[in-house]
Formats: structure tokens, C-alpha cells, sequence
């Protein structure tokens, strides 16, 4: 997929003490750094790899991933943060940090 070709100079899956599959940094990441957009079809139900995104108007709409990032996974204290479907990291991220986002409440 050719939204995964950049993705993965900067990052890989393996597993996480999280849960199943994880998305982890090959590099130093600084706080504030765009990380990449989340790619796939829109959808109206939910599964296992949907990211929800508040829309203008205060709806939701899903995106069914299809690129490395939908192996990202939920943590309270997250070092990444989504703004619409675009991922910043929120601190510094080390080498081998597993990357994650608060997934909040459910829409």
C-alpha cells in the first residue's frame, strides 16, 4: 500500500504488552512531529481497527485503516495524539517506544 511506504521508514508492527499487534518507532521522534495520516474507506459501523474523527459539524465518521497505523493502540498516558485522521506525537518518542493515542469515549 503506498501510504505504508513512507510510514515505514519511521516505524514497525510487532507485538505489544498492549495488545496483539503494535505500531513501534525505528527513530527518535520530538514532541509536536507529524507522524503520519490515517488511510482507508469510510465507514458506519464499528471494528477492530476504525478510528473515529469528530466532524465539523459534531458527527462521527469511521475510517477503516488500512496502513500501518491501525495497529496503534490505546494508552492513558499516549505519546501521540490524532488531529482528525493526521497523527503528531504529543512528547519524545525513543527507539522501540510502541507508539499510542487515547482512544477516549466511544462516539
Amino acid at each position: 500500500m503506498k501510504s505504508n511506504k513512507k510510514l515505514k521508514k519511521y516505524f514497525f508492527v510487532d507485538d505489544s504488552d498492549i495488545h496483539g499487534k503494535g505500531l513501534f518507532s525505528k527513530l527518535r521522534i520530538k514532541n509536536g512531529t507529524y507522524l503520519g495520516r490515517y488511510h482507508g474507506p469510510k465507514v458506519k459501523d464499528n471494528d477492530m481497527h476504525v478510528l473515529w474523527v469528530e466532524q465539523d459539524d459534531g458527527g462521527w465518521q469511521g475510517i477503516n485503516g488500512e496502513n500501518m497505523l491501525r495497529y496503534l493502540n490505546h494508552c492513558n498516558k499516549p505519546n501521540a495524539e490524532f488531529d482528525g485522521q493526521d497523527l503528531y506525537a504529543i512528547r519524545d518518542i525513543k527507539p522501540g517506544d510502541e507508539v499510542t493515542f487515547d482512544y477516549g469515549e466511544e462516539p
